[in-house]
């Protein structure tokens, strides 16, 4: 790899990401998978062989949150850059909601590359959810997909079973099956997997099948050292020397609306409010301990609320229960469960007040993948008290800081903190290994080297994705160039003569790298490939098969699921079925005519109007929404409202960024009356069916003397397309 050549993607989807002054802890979406990705993006823009680094998540325009996330672009640094794609509407949603509307994602993602012209040489893709976006992209690019779980379903499958939830319940609310199924899918297809830690790996992702043989690599995390400096020094620069004493004036007066008693040390934690991060296990361990509460005071930093009754269920729960204790224990004068913080300045320097108190930090989390915070703390000179699992057993073996303990049993983590505060020198050599320690071991300028290290592995002559459909490079780069198309029906129009379609491929064969070509047909995809084979047509880039309900690329056949998932809105296809057996002038059709968003019948033309008006009637009294197709004066099909060869073509013209002035549509019966229609480019050849006679005159409607493909080659010369 030569300097500053590569162009980096990653993807964050969920959540509230903004380039300053993250808003962490505000829900359970905007954690420290939003810290962490922020500043992976901040330190690869750094790195001198890193051209370019974009950080897509989702645009949100809701009136609950900041107008900073209906930003389509954020500048964050030089080469660093915050992208929003808008996908399920403007409003902010959590992310079990966001699993119907990915593909839409995806699409518009497409759509904006193209816009922008230039594709990456590296996805990566963050939570499930990020995975799955990643992932689909790299179908259409070609390019190495990378992937950082965060979390994993399997986990808080665990989680939730014991804490009593059904298999059903666990659906309803978390959407947990699907999420596992992705993540099955997304694991299966990452060249490398990223972890924090080695335990990840052991005890977490074997429990996937798809991960028997997947390449893992390594790499702890980093933090801001600029931010997140030892507590008895100072920043040299003026402005950011001001920054900090501000951000310590504020937290000492908001601490001090709580405390009865300044001078004790001072327990910390903070943490989103959720039931596994147990801060309620925290308090009452402190709460029942008599002697830690005459030594100690207790800060709890659990997310930023307004109104407890207006936060999401699982959030009001867990600051209901923590305000509860708070009672039972008469913790007044001696916890404090501040409202907001500031993350920018205010939480570092909540860090450094509690260690210039000899205090300790406390993560009282059930389970733990890393624990940046930790790790943080330590940077400060702050000891810390943690989970014994996961990632905290790295930290603690790297850096020599504190204790780990068992946090279901609230003595435990009270006894901890009480070994540390009690003793001096063991609570000065923890404050310094911790210092050191973090320097040694949790850098991002490391990260990242180790982190392009691996890419240089991934970035060889040849690269394959680990799932590709295409017989040559990503179909996505294929279409950065294309800014015309070529889409013809098959039957009767494309094929037909054997000459003419030979000369049809050699005039479109120079041009390929910039028109493409595709067709749309009421065939099932593996018998249109074949038809072409069989008459020595082009190969395909795209093939709009069963009248516009399937939708592949190359003759690999790769799916388009943003389309699956565009037209599946509001199809009801079993009832659909079942109110047209009423009718006896229907015939269904064979099994093999029948697609999941196609229901195709016979019907004779004697009483043609009337039987239409009867199926209209009919599927109107019941509400059900489709589209009908009755072609030839025999063939009767059923589809989803938002499906047609038509709509397939602009659905296409509108991901891929290409006009539909430039695109020439081809046919010859009313079938692909739709599809002519319009401002497409449209050629009925010489041997047309006479439904289309209602045609001629229509702008954009050519009709042409000569039959079959010799009738679009002189569609091409009239609309001068090939020029």
């Amino acid at each position: 790899m030569a300097s500053k050549d590569l162009y980096i993607q990653l993807f964050s989807i969920h959540g509230l990401i903004r380039g300053q002054n993250l808003e962490l802890g505000r829900d359970t979406d905007t954690g420290g998978q939003t810290k962490y990705v922020l500043e992976l993006a901040s330190a690869l823009g750094r790195h001198p062989r890193v051209r370019k680094v974009d950080l897509f998540t989702r645009l949100v325009r809701d009136k609950t949150v900041s107008s900073d996330y209906a930003k389509p672009v954020e500048q964050v640094s030089g080469n660093v850059r915050i992208v929003r794609i808008q996908c399920g509407g403007g409003k902010y949603l959590r992310k079990e909601l966001l699993w119907p509307h990915l593909d839409e994602y995806v699409d518009k993602t497409l759509k904006f590359a193209k816009d922008e012209g230039e594709l990456p040489d590296i996805v990566h893709g963050h939570y499930a959810d990020g995975g799955y976006v990643a992932s689909e992209l790299t179908r259409f690019w070609g390019v190495p997909f990378i992937f950082t779980a965060h979390s994993l379903g399997w986990l808080k499958k665990q989680n939730l079973a014991q804490q009593g939830f059904s298999d059903t319940e666990m659906d309803k609310k978390y959407r947990l099956h699907h999420r596992l199924q992705v993540e099955e899918e997304v694991l299966g297809r990452a060249e490398l997997i990223i972890t924090s830690t080695r335990q990840e790996i052991e005890k977490q992702y074997r429990h996937y099948e798809s991960c028997q043989n997947a390449q893992f690599c390594v790499i702890p995390p980093g933090i801001d050292n600029e931010k997140f400096f030892p507590f008895y020094e100072l920043p040299e620069d003026e402005e950011a020397r001001d920054a900090v004493m501000r951000a310590r004036y504020f937290v000492q007066q908001e601490l001090e609306r709580f405390f009865t008693s300044q001078e004790k040390p001072l327990i910390l934690a903070l943490s989103r409010p959720d039931h596994h991060k147990n801060i309620a296990g925290l308090i009452t361990a402190y709460g029942r301990d008599n002697e830690l509460k005459a030594i100690a005071n207790l800060a709890v930093f659990a997310g930023i609320r307004k109104d407890i009754a207006a936060m999401d269920e699982n959030e009001q729960e867990v600051l209901t229960e923590l305000l509860l204790l708070m009672d039972k224990f008469d913790l007044y004068g001696k916890l404090a469960i501040p409202k907001r913080h500031e993350v920018e300045h205010e939480v570092p320097a909540l860090y450094r007040l509690a260690a210039r108190s000899n205090g300790v930090f406390v993560n009282p989390s059930f389970r733990e993948n890393f624990g940046l915070t930790l790790i943080e703390a330590a940077a400060t000179g702050l000891p810390i008290v943690g989970p014994l699992d996961g990632g905290p057993r790295d930290i603690v073996e790297n850096c020599q800081n504190g204790l780990l303990v068992d946090t279901h049993d609230p003595e435990a983590i009270s006894s901890a903190i009480k070994e540390i505060l009690i003793d001096p020198d063991r609570w000065k050599k923890f404050s310094q290994n911790g210092i050191e320690g973090v320097r040694d071991h949790y850098v991002w300028d490391a990260h990242c080297q180790k982190y392009i290290e691996q890419l240089g592995h991934l970035l060889v002559e040849g690269f394959q994705p680990q799932q590709t459909y295409l017989d040559s490079e990503g179909i996505g780069k294929r279409f950065t160039n294309i800014h015309k198309f070529f889409i013809s029906d098959i039957d009767d129009t494309l094929i037909g003569d054997r000459e003419a379609i030979q000369q049809l491929s050699e005039r479109l064969a120079p041009l390929r790298e910039r028109i493409g070509f595709g067709v749309a047909t009421g065939r099932e995809a593996r018998s249109a490939l074949q038809a072409l084979r069989d008459w020595n047509a082009p190969a395909p880039d795209i093939i709009i098969s069963s009248v516009g309900t399937e939708i592949y690329y190359g003759s690999g056949l790769m799916p388009d699921r943003g389309w699956k998932s565009h037209i599946s809105y509001q199809w009801q296809r079993e009832e659909i079925r079942q109110t047209l057996q009423e009718l006896p002038f229907l015939e269904m059709q064979e099994d093999l005519a029948q697609r999941e968003f196609k229901l195709s019948y016979y019907m004779d033309a004697e009483n043609a109007d009337d039987q239409l008006a009867a199926i209209h009637r009919l599927l109107a009294d019941k509400r059900l929404r489709y589209y009908l197709i009755y072609s030839r004066s025999r063939y009767l099909d059923i589809l989803p409202y938002r499906a047609s060869k038509g709509k397939a073509i602009r659905y296409l013209s509108y991901k891929w960024n290409i006009s539909l002035g430039n695109i020439l549509v081809a046919g010859d019966t009313d079938n692909d009356e739709e599809m002519l229609r319009g401002e497409m480019l449209g050629v009925v050849v010489g041997n047309y069916s006479p439904e289309l006679e209602k045609l001629r005159g229509l702008h954009h409607v050519y009709f042409a003397d000569a039959h079959y493909a010799a009738g679009i080659l002189e569609g091409f010369d009239y609309y001068d397309f090939l020029e």
